[in-house]
């Protein structure tokens, strides 16, 4: 069974654009953006079974995707005012 990939605008559909226009505009957004993505294609492709990771690892991973996600959406609603 194949394990949907989350990436950031399906996640906050409502932020697509002002996702597109941060991620030229703030270095820091983007930074962040590229490392959330990173690790959500990490976690799907160990979810996938494409990449062997121990349940300890893979929990690491999906702690830290929620971290980045927590931090880029308060940048998104920080952005929207």
């Amino acid at each position: 069974m194949q394990v949907e990939h989350h990436s950031l605008a399906a996640e906050f559909p409502e932020f697509k654009n002002q996702i597109h226009e941060l991620k030229q505009s703030d270095a820091h957004f983007s930074k962040l953006f590229a490392e959330y993505d990173d690790a959500d294609k990490a976690v799907n492709r160990a979810e996938n079974g494409v990449e062997n990771l121990s349940d300890a690892a893979l929990e690491t991973l999906k702690k830290v995707r929620i971290v980045l996600k927590d931090q880029l959406f308060q940048l998104l609603q920080a952005a929207k005012v």
